[in-house]
Formats: structure tokens, C-alpha cells, sequence
């Protein structure tokens, strides 16, 4: 059923992180490693903005499938993003800033447990974020709590604690997004963490909410905060008509317009989605269902084929990306960087038939 889904893919959600990427701009620009390290914290705090008023669910995007964003004019970065895995449910996407030459590189594995009142999401995968001076900053995701499922309104909230590391300076950040609790009279939705240096001193302090703002306050060498804390993010108000369409925000508005030349397994051009945003929802849940049954049925003519000794090829391969390990021994997938230049050569070949 797509009735409690957002005419948009999980694809298009996961980029909705670069909503506010003019903090990864700030960021690339400073030479200060305190000022670097709070961008690049406000940056990763700005990626939940959204998930305070957004309830609509994602389409669960198949295997195989992709989507482009091409920001480069306006906002000077451009991201192609790609299903690598179906159970679990994973994307590889990889971003670049031509403008201010940093990239960011990411899995995104969801692991789901179904609590009865709530629904919990907990993303598996590490952030790679690099400049152009050599910084390398990692980090990963906190848990997202879906509240009210079944009865009364659904809410939703972020929790968990988060380290955010600059492999080239060894500074650091130790970053809580603390969870709402009936008996905490205090600010909801609130962030608070320490920017340490390369021995681990604490030189500045944040604070604010997930939802809204933050801002960071330089400390002493006596740890007693300095001067005025410095605002370094603030959301954006929604449109004014936001409540009639699905609480997107005007960067959300604009990630499902059809664009020329987009890859055949772009999330634009997935027709259940596109059904339901003209207000089809009869035409889009068979298309749904068809849509499914055909990712199903693919599945099954392969492990019949694995069964009888046919093909040892894998299922599904990724076209943009390639799986690798890190040092941890984890798998990530690694861009292979050559989408837009298939684009501008619209040679699609390798793409999977997946609508």
C-alpha cells in the first residue's frame, strides 16, 4: 500500500542530507580546526532537521535502482546514488562539491525492529567526509525512533551517541543526541557534545537541537567557556503550504521533477511513485505490486538457477559502485566514477530492467 508513503524514494530521502551542504562550503573554507570541526558537526546534526515533521514513509527503492542530483549550478555539488543490497535494505552514494572540491562517501544499510507501539531504525555504515586540504572526517548514524504506529499522532525522534573524528588533525567530537523522556522537563530534541583536541582536551562546546539550531563556545585551558556562543546553524522555515504536501521542505519539493538524461533506473522515472504524486493511489498500488513481484520473481528464476548449477554469478551487482573492506574488515562500497560520464554519453547499457 502506498498510502503511508511520501511520493519519494529512500534514494531521494538519503540525499536530502545535503539540504543544508553550505556548511560543508564554511567548513572547507576555514583554516581554524575548531570552526572546521563545528561546521562539519552542525552539518551532521542538520541531516535529522527533517525527521521532526516527516511521518510519510520512503518507497523502499528496488534493487539496482539510482538517483542523480546535479546541484552543481545553484549549490555546486552533484550526487548519484545507487540500491546495492535488498535484505538489508542498503544504498551506496558518493557526493562531490566541484565549487569547494570536498566529497562525502557513504553507506546506508537500514536494520528495522518493529517494537509493537514504536518502530525503530537503526542506519549501519560509516560517513566519509574529505577536503581539499587532506582532512578526512568520519562518522555515523544515531537511532531514529518512530513513535505511536498503531494508535494516536506519530511522532518521531533521534537518540544515541555519536563520535566525529578528523583523521588528519586528531581532533574530535563527542556528539549526544539525548532521547525525550516523559520525566526530562528540559529542551526536547537536544544535542550537546565536546570538540576535543589531538590530546583529547576539550577546546569547545555544543549544544542545541536537532530540529533547529546549533552553535558552538570556545573553551579555556580551565575548560570555562569563552565569549558569546557562536550560532552556526538554524533550519529554514517549511513552505507555507508545507502541511499539504507532506511536510517537504523546498529542497524536498524539487527532487522528484523529471529531468533529461537521467540514468532508465533513476527514482524519477519509477512509475508507483510518480502515480501517487498525481493522486493516482488505485494505478499506484498495483503498479507497486507489479513492480514488486517483478524484483521477486527475478530473485526466485536466480536461486532456481544457482539450485540447478546454471550461474555462480551473483544476483545483483552494482553498476556505479564496487564493494571493498575497510580496515575494520567492514564492507563499503566504493564509487567507480564514471556515471556522469555515461550520462553525457546517455550509454545506459549496463543498467539493470528494473520498472
Amino acid at each position: 500500500q502506498v498510502n503511508f508513503n511520501e511520493p519519494l524514494s529512500f534514494l531521494q530521502r538519503a540525499v536530502e542530507d545535503f539540504t543544508y551542504s553550505n556548511l560543508l562550503d564554511y567548513a572547507s573554507q576555514t583554516r581554524d580546526p575548531v570552526e572546521q570541526m563545528a561546521y562539519v558537526v552542525a552539518f551532521s546534526v542538520s541531516c535529522y532537521s527533517s525527521t521532526a515533521y516527516r511521518v510519510g514513509k520512503p518507497f523502499n527503492s528496488l534493487l539496482g535502482e539510482t538517483y542523480e542530483c546535479d546541484r552543481t549550478d545553484d549549490m555546486g555539488w552533484r550526487c548519484i546514488s545507487e540500491q546495492v543490497s535488498h535484505h538489508p535494505p542498503g544504498c551506496s552514494q558518493y557526493c562531490e562539491s566541484l565549487r569547494h572540491k570536498w566529497k562525502v562517501w557513504q553507506d546506508y544499510f537500514l536494520s528495522t525492529k518493529f517494537r509493537g507501539k514504536y518502530l525503530s531504525i537503526s542506519p549501519k555504515g560509516t560517513i566519509n567526509l574529505q577536503f581539499a586540504d587532506g582532512s578526512h572526517y568520519t562518522w555515523t548514524k544515531v537511532t531514529t525512533v518512530v513513535h505511536n504506529l498503531i494508535v494516536g499522532t506519530i511522532w518521531i525522534d533521534n537518540y544515541g551517541d555519536v563520535t566525529i573524528e578528523n583523521h588528519k588533525t586528531g581532533y574530535s567530537c563527542s556528539l549526544q543526541f539525548i532521547a525525550h523522556s516523559y520525566f526530562n522537563r528540559g529542551q526536547s530534541r537536544r544535542v550537546t557534545g565536546f570538540v576535543k583536541n589531538s590530546t583529547g582536551v576539550p577546546v569547545a562546546v555544543i549544544q542545541g537541537t536537532w530540529d533547529n539550531y546549533l552553535e558552538y563556545q570556545r573553551l579555556s585551558i580551565d575548560k570555562i567557556p569563552v565569549g558569546e556562543p557562536i550560532l552556526i546553524w538554524k533550519t529554514d522555515p517549511l513552505p507555507s503550504n508545507a502541511s499539504d504536501m507532506y511536510h517537504f521542505s523546498r529542497f524536498a519539493i524539487e527532487l522528484n521533477e523529471m529531468e533529461d538524461g537521467v540514468a532508465p533506473t533513476d527514482s524519477r522515472r519509477r512509475p508507483d511513485q510518480r502515480l501517487m504524486e498525481q493522486g493516482l493511489w488505485d494505478q499506484a498500488n498495483e503498479e507497486k505490486r507489479r513492480l514488486e513481484a517483478k524484483q521477486r520473481n527475478k530473485r526466485h528464476a536466480w536461486e532456481k538457477a544457482v539450485r540447478e548449477g546454471q550461474t555462480d554469478e551473483p544476483l545483483f551487482t552494482p553498476v556505479w559502485f564496487s564493494p571493498k573492506h575497510d580496515v575494520n574488515g567492514n564492507v563499503y562500497h566504493e564509487y567507480l566514477g564514471n556515471y556522469w560520464k555515461s550520462k553525457e554519453q546517455q550509454d545506459w547499457l549496463k543498467c539493470p530492467d528494473i520498472y
